[in-house]
């Protein structure tokens, strides 16, 4: 599944069935796990995010993310979430993405983690832009161990290029 599809999806309480708020974006450890949802509906004063930790959703699907109850909703500091997917100075989408020997392989469009796995990233979807992804379409490069974020950049080992992958979704079918 990929983040992107995820962003908007409603949240509900499982004990209340009641509709939380909507999925913003996601809260992204530095060893590559999701750590949570961000809620919308952050005030621009507010130094918070209302946010859901990954182990408080039951369950999630094409269409909502499920919570066990609203307890499971809490306040975070915006200061102490440093990385995202989609928004904020952390933000992994749209990075450069560059391997350890200077070569720029494209920028991050989407991310991906796998049902089965839970929380865990499996791989990044690498865009060269609108007119190469129309042409060629949007690469898939799995996850290792040595990807990190930094702060303007994604670092890849070398020669992750020649592990890119066409995505399945991507725009030539």
């Amino acid at each position: 599944m990929k983040l992107q599809e995820m962003l908007g999806l409603s949240v509900f309480d499982v004990e209340d069935g009641k509709e939380i708020g909507k999925v913003l974006d996601f809260m992204i450890s530095e060893d590559w796990k999701i750590l949570g949802v961000i809620l919308e509906g952050k005030s621009i004063f507010s130094p918070h995010y209302k946010a859901v930790l990954w182990e408080d959703i039951s369950a999630y699907g094409e269409d909502a993310v499920m919570i066990r109850n609203q307890q499971a909703v809490r306040k975070m500091e915006a200061e102490n979430i440093q990385t995202t997917f989609a928004l904020g100075d952390g933000k992994v989408k749209e990075l450069s993405v560059l391997t350890s020997d200077g070569v720029m392989i494209g920028h991050v469009s989407d991310v991906y983690f796998d049902h089965e796995l839970g929380n865990t990233i499996t791989g990044l979807e690498i865009s060269d832009g609108f007119i190469s992804d129309l042409v060629e379409g949007r690469r898939w490069l799995p996850f290792t161990p040595e990807i990190t974020k930094g702060e303007n950049a994604i670092m890849v080992p070398p020669l992750s290029e020649e592990r890119l992958e066409k995505t399945i979704n991507s725009a030539n079918g």
